[in-house]
């Protein structure tokens, strides 16, 4: 009787392998790991494939085609400790940010424009005291009202007024209900079809742009995995790193485990061709109910980083904060240099004001704690432009990384040398300086390249293991089968 074989899931068959093997970080082959585990070989395989996946493995080719499967840091994950600092850190950032972002709302919608209703009810409050007091006229109250009337009623017209590049309401400009901006929208349609196309931000966005910056986008987990299977499929189910470097961006280093996992997650097999090529074919997912070929995703230097905006604001918006933070910080600068405690504001309400305000201390609530935050609101955008340039560098580093990984994907897979000088010469385009060999050595030892001299003795790189990829997956896929990709015959349909 024939015994039916069945097949271990891959989390079981690793288990199994992380108790036979007892040094994992020494090379090992799919046969060493069938000898001391007991498992067949394609439950092995898939052991390997899932311990790779998770232990970020490597994989090494022989002369002779033999795979050879590598754990620098055995079973062990070495780098969780960093990535959840990391991960801890970046989560305490965010919620100090969020925390940030709201106060800043809080004190621009409601902190200014209370503090602002506070001084309007002090003025109203002065006014009707001075009409039945016969000394108002050498009030100090009667100075003091006069500056906030004035410091007020700019403040109100550049918040509420319509035509103001600052007003804060929305969807009714122009005073009629339209929803036009200004006369000039409300006369001519082609303005109101363009301000269609680029919505309005409402004001404490624009605010929190100003303190923090533009908010980024949040990015989607899935697309960088939608892009090689993209890219999977457009090359008839055939993949190396080579390609996966170039939809993803990423370094050889981190290509390698990313391709395990997706072995695992899509019944995905590794090859490794008579040269030493290793490849990763997906015959599975060229399976398609569509007729339309599949197009090549665009590769990752052609969308590269960008230094985002200082503040992502117009000019006008800016200087529209930065007058009515300006306001905050010089009215209570104002109320501090008066001693306008709360005890000398309830002076001031009196039936007999004094002529000169008593020293009572330092005023908080309308002087030291409005000032130290309006300052910090100037102080916070003055830091981040400080530290733009270390920004701009990072970017700039990371677009010579790119621009490297082009030129050597574009000669490599063809059997070309890169030169040292087309490397130097990417690195200063994108940097605007001189890259050391240092700079230059580490982005070819990324990429697996090795040193070599040219015929007249010109220094180049040699990227043996994507040559011998590229010659393997052009073979491969000419041999590819068109039927792969076409569905059989439907027998069944439940809308029929």
């Amino acid at each position: 009787m024939t015994e039916h074989v069945r097949s271990m899931e891959p989390t079981a068959a690793a288990t199994v392998l992380q108790r036979a093997l007892k040094d994992p970080t020494k090379p090992m082959t799919v046969a060493d790991a069938q000898v001391v585990s007991g498992l067949s070989q394609r439950d092995t395989e898939a052991g390997l494939n899932w311990l790779t996946s998770e232990y970020r493995g490597h994989l090494r080719v022989t002369e002779e085609g033999d795979l050879v499967h590598l754990f620098p840091t055995g079973f062990t994950k070495p780098w969780e400790t960093r990535e959840t600092l990391a991960k801890i850190g970046t989560s305490i950032g965010r919620g100090l940010l969020g925390a940030g972002r709201f106060l800043v709302r809080a004190w621009l919608l409601v902190v200014m424009v209370s503090y602002a209703l506070l001084f309007v009810a002090l003025l109203v409050g002065l006014t009707f005291a001075r009409q039945s007091n016969d000394r108002d006229d050498h009030s100090p109250a009667l100075s003091i009202a006069g500056g906030l009337f004035r410091m007020i009623g700019d403040a109100l017209f550049w918040t509420f007024h319509p035509f103001s590049p600052l007003y804060v309401g929305h969807g009714y400009g122009y005073g009629y209900g339209y929803g036009y901006r200004d006369e000039r929208e409300w006369r001519d349609p082609r303005r109101r079809g363009r301000r269609d196309e680029q919505p309005d931000v409402p004001f404490y966005e624009k605010v929190n742009r100003f303190v923090f910056g533009p908010t980024k986008p949040p990015e989607d987990p899935h697309a960088m995995r939608a892009r090689i299977l993209e890219s999977i499929r457009a090359n008839k189910g055939r993949i190396g790193l080579a390609d996966v470097m170039r939809v993803t961006g990423l370094p050889r280093h981190e290509a390698d485990p990313l391709m395990a996992k997706l072995m695992l997650d899509h019944d995905g097999t590794v090859e490794v061709s008579e040269e030493g090529g290793i490849y990763y074919r997906f015959e599975g997912l060229r399976r398609t109910a569509g007729e339309a070929q599949a197009v090549m995703p665009p590769p990752a230097w052609a969308t590269p980083p960008k230094l985002a905006p200082l503040t992502g604001n117009s000019g006008a918006a800016n200087l529209g904060i930065a007058l009515l933070n300006g306001f905050n910080l010089f009215a209570s600068g104002w109320v501090m240099a008066n001693g306008l405690t709360i005890a000398n504001i309830q002076l001031l309400f009196s039936r007999h004001p004094p002529l000169v305000l008593p020293n009572d201390g330092l005023p908080l609530a309308l002087g030291l704690v409005p000032f130290l935050f309006s300052l910090g609101l100037f102080v916070l955008p003055a830091v981040r432009a400080a530290l733009r340039g270390r920004t701009e560098k990072k970017v700039a580093e990371e677009n010579a990384r790119l621009a490297i990984l082009r030129e050597v994907l574009a000669r490599a897979p063809k059997g070309e040398p890169v030169t040292d000088e087309t490397l130097r010469t990417v690195y200063r385009v994108a940097t605007g300086h001189e890259p050391t060999s240092k700079e230059i050595t580490a982005r070819v030892v990324d990429l697996g390249g090795d040193v070599d001299v040219g015929p007249e003795g010109e220094v180049r790189y040699r990227f043996a293991d994507l040559e011998a990829e590229a010659e393997a997956l052009e073979e491969e896929r000419a041999q590819a089968s068109e039927a792969e990709a076409r569905l059989g015959k439907v027998v069944f349909a439940s809308d029929r």
